[in-house]
């Protein structure tokens, strides 16, 4: 049985949590929320039957230890705080067995209603990236199975409660859009727990893929929403993402994964000193990675040279190639004379004075 805990949330609010096997080597974690009334599931696992079984044994725990009624059958709402298969993977199977309602973000919406139109759609899209990343065309296939794996296993689901906008109420939850990571990524406060979702984890920092590959996600629209948790919800004392432990100094981890990112902005600036592409950057900045890591290095790497080419501080230094909309390899370079301050609108720093790409013919 998947190890149960509970955290108080305030009068007569807790929250449940217990981790599933959503893929080989990583764990996600399912929370129930109990307050006063209602019994609500926040997330549902992957979908593959490690993680099926282990989210109905961790239901199951509660009803048993904690005398409640009886789960999954007495579950009030289903809320998907963002719509990557590890969290809503599980949805369609836990549904054919309690009659709980679904809520999800209308960013979020199409790739529930419309799973297997969207799954094509972003393959398609993804696909092209890839081949503008230079990822060579007898590693292509391979690196596009990473991507479906598993992803069969999960199908179209109705969504009954459509949350719009940057904040929502969900009974005693207050609930926040944070795009980003996901496009229709939430947070959710109960009481004094904020549970993060896959916004903010505490040792890892959140995967990002350039938002050319799906609108609002994208470094920029993290940051944004980084920022914005900074100062969001002051009367938390404890998160809880979407993977690992808790969290008892969010705003810390906060900080450390702003530096992270400007640390990484700036070794992607040096290592485009001379132009690459985005394939060869990604095995400077992550070395040799396997399996599914692959394809997260390759986006990482994407979503880093986006942010700066967005901003003037890079070029494609074959930019007809991109015009042509033929896929073929890009190669990036520094833009000589960009003075790179860091991330300083959200007031990290970089390297003083650094100019960049000075004496460069």
């Amino acid at each position: 049985m998947p190890p149960l805990e509970v955290f108080p949330a305030g009068t007569g609010t807790r929250v449940y949590r217990f981790p599933v096997r959503a893929f080989p080597g990583l764990e996600a974690m399912i929370h129930v929320v109990r307050t006063p009334d209602q019994l609500i599931l926040v997330d549902a696992g992957s979908g593959l039957e490690e993680s099926n079984s282990d989210l109905l044994e961790g239901l199951q725990a509660i009803s048993r230890e904690y005398r409640e009624p009886p789960l999954p059958e007495s579950l009030s709402l289903i809320v998907l705080t963002h719509g990557h298969i590890d969290h809503f993977g599980g949805i369609a199977w836990l549904r054919g067995r309690c009659g709980a309602p679904l809520a999800a973000h209308e960013l979020d919406m199409q790739v529930l209603t419309s799973y297997e139109e969207r799954l094509a759609w972003t393959a398609a899209r993804l696909r092209g990236f890839l081949q503008e990343a230079g990822v060579a065309p007898e590693a292509l296939g391979s690196t596009m199975d990473l991507y479906s794996f598993a992803k069969s296993l999960s199908r179209s689901v109705t969504v009954d409660e459509v949350l719009e906008g940057k904040r929502a109420r969900l009974g005693d939850l207050e609930v926040t859009h944070l795009p980003g990571h996901c496009p229709g990524l939430v947070v959710i406060r109960v009481g004094r727990i904020l549970l993060t979702s896959d916004m903010v984890l505490p040792q890892i920092s959140p995967h990002q893929s350039p938002e050319q590959l799906m609108p609002f996600t994208g470094l920029s629209h993290y940051l944004e929403s980084l920022a914005e948790l900074r100062t969001l919800y002051p009367e938390v004392t404890l998160a809880l993402g979407g993977h690992e432990g808790p969290m008892p100094d969010l705003r810390g981890r906060v900080e450390q994964i702003f530096q992270l990112h400007a640390e990484r902005l700036e070794k992607v600036l040096d290592l485009l000193e001379e132009p690459r592409t985005i394939s060869e950057v990604s095995q400077q900045l992550f070395g040799v990675v396997h399996g599914y890591d692959v394809l997260l290095a390759l986006e990482e790497a994407g979503a880093h040279i986006e942010y700066l080419e967005q901003r003037g501080f890079l070029e494609v230094t074959e930019a007809p190639a991109r015009a042509s909309g033929g896929g073929e390899p890009l190669r990036y370079r520094r833009v000589a004379g960009r003075n790179w301050q860091g991330l300083k609108s959200y007031g990290v720093a970089g390297r003083s004075g650094d100019q960049g790409g000075k004496g460069r013919a």
